[in-house]
């Protein structure tokens, strides 16, 4: 015998050494597997023949094995089907076991966390075909390093695509790509903080890894407040240390508000009188419904707004790929924060985006997926009317998700409702800065996140918990 253990894929071993016997040593391997979960019920188990080659014992060792295991009730035995483990009850519970308070679950059932698209829906025969074309077309010389701004195609074709689609003034020169926000982020605090910037202003509700991000990068955080106007910017005079301002102008994440005007003028102002600079979060500007999109921020001072997109929202966020469109004279200082620390993104993935934007197979499917979110949410909407009509619901103008107003001491509730009910949900809260003076209470429901098969399951089970 050459070795004394067998594997079933790739993690799964039996152990027959230690034993009297090979057939016994067999046997309790197989039934120690078995009860263990190690070889799931219905497994089908190697020929007789394969076994004992495996273990380098003779075949009717492992014949007799396992006609014992099936009188036994471990394996089954079916001319044609092969030897399986069986089918066996789930032992029950010790009287000193305590009782579970909760069914339970290794994933949700249904998810309507914000922050995610319909990830079924992306155009993979496009992109596949996107992809084909760039990769025939494309230069040797892309598969080197390149520039750490990213490929020039890229960059050519995203900036007619920003200024068509949103506003923004932009030539490929002061675009530089890279892995997503967070990716672009974390190079703006890089930047800032060599710029002796010691205090970068958030809105007072916004995603937490955003702050992180600027605190890692030793920058302080103080917020802006935030009302139906959106963020209070003509406050920012009041925060003498902030050198700049980071704004999701567009669709405030996650309150869903789009920024006043007037208040967007504030804020340029601000930046123009102070020397000050605005990172502006695009994250979802292609999705508005009910008007005309929101133009970008960044066109009313290009020198002083640092435009950050994404296609996270709008194809998916695995694709790990994100633009920014920065000031002329911090051209340098961006490129020098992405080449010297992270080249990040893929060149071929680059030039398959470009081939995508360039076709009008990205325009496509942006007017496809606002129709079909928009579908979702005007849905949604009519069955809160219907089944809950005491929730108000906001922030549904554009984006992908919409928050449910809840009275105080409402949200806990209803997360631990949906919980048992099998359903992922995200409370108001959860955003809310630390500094923030007012506190709400809700849900922030991310209706492009299910597919479509889940979508009407999803929403009959977020009617049942609400109140």
């Amino acid at each position: 015998m050459t070795d004394p253990w067998a594997t079933f894929g790739a993690d799964l071993h039996l152990d027959v050494t230690g034993s009297t016997g090979l057939r016994a040593g067999l046997m309790d391997a197989l039934r120690e597997a078995a009860r263990t979960g190690r070889l799931a019920p219905g497994t089908r188990l190697p020929s007789s023949r394969t076994l004992a080659a495996d273990l380098g014992i003779a075949r009717n060792t492992v014949a007799d094995a396992y006609a014992e295991l099936v009188a036994e009730g471990w394996l089954t035995a079916r001319q044609g089907s092969g030897t399986r483990v069986a089918q066996r009850s789930e032992p029950r519970p010790s009287a000193t076991r305590p009782p579970r308070t909760r069914p339970p679950r290794s994933r949700p059932a249904y998810s309507l966390m914000p922050g995610s698209p319909d990830l079924a829906t992306f155009p993979r025969a496009a992109w596949l075909k996107a992809a084909r074309r760039a990769l025939t077309r494309a230069p040797n010389e892309a598969f080197g390093y390149g520039d750490p701004r990213g490929r020039i195609e890229l960059r050519t074709v995203l900036a007619d695509y920003v200024a068509r689609a949103r506003g923004v003034y932009a030539d490929p020169e002061r675009i530089v790509v890279c892995a997503g926000f967070v990716h672009g982020l974390r190079m703006m605090g890089k930047v800032l903080r060599e710029r002796h910037v010691r205090e970068v202003a958030v809105e007072s509700y916004g995603l937490d890894v955003h702050t992180g991000l600027l605190t890692d990068a030793g920058l302080r955080t103080p917020c802006l407040p935030l009302d139906g106007l959106g963020s209070r910017t003509g406050e920012l005079r009041g925060l003498r240390g902030a050198g700049a301002v980071l704004l999701t102008p567009a669709h405030q994440f996650p309150t869903g508000v789009p920024l006043h005007p007037d208040r967007r003028a504030a804020a340029v102002d601000w930046a123009r009188g102070t020397g000050g600079l605005i990172l502006e979060d695009d994250y979802d500007g292609e999705f508005r419904y009910d008007r005309q999109p929101v133009g970008a921020l960044q066109g009313l001072d290009p020198e002083r707004v640092v435009y950050l997109g994404t296609a996270s929202k709008s194809l998916a966020p695995g694709l790990r790929m994100g633009w920014m469109v920065v000031p002329r004279d911090m051209v340098g200082e961006v490129t020098a924060a992405k080449g010297w620390s992270d080249w990040a993104s893929s060149a071929l993935d680059q030039l398959t985006l470009a081939e995508f934007i360039a076709s009008g197979a990205y325009d496509r499917h942006v007017r496809s997926m606002r129709l079909r979110y928009r579908n979702r949410r005007d849905q949604l909407v009519a069955a809160l009317a219907e089944r809950a009509p005491a929730v108000r619901v906001s922030g549904i103008a554009a984006g992908l998700h919409a928050v449910l107003e809840l009275p105080e001491g409402g949200e806990a509730e209803v997360i631990r409702s949906a919980a048992w009910q099998g359903l992922a949900v995200q409370g108001l809260s959860s955003f809310r800065h630390p500094d923030a003076e007012v506190r709400r209470e809700g849900l922030v429901i991310g209706y492009g996140t299910p597919a479509d098969s889940a979508w009407a399951g999803a929403l009959d089970a977020l009617c049942r918990v609400l109140p």
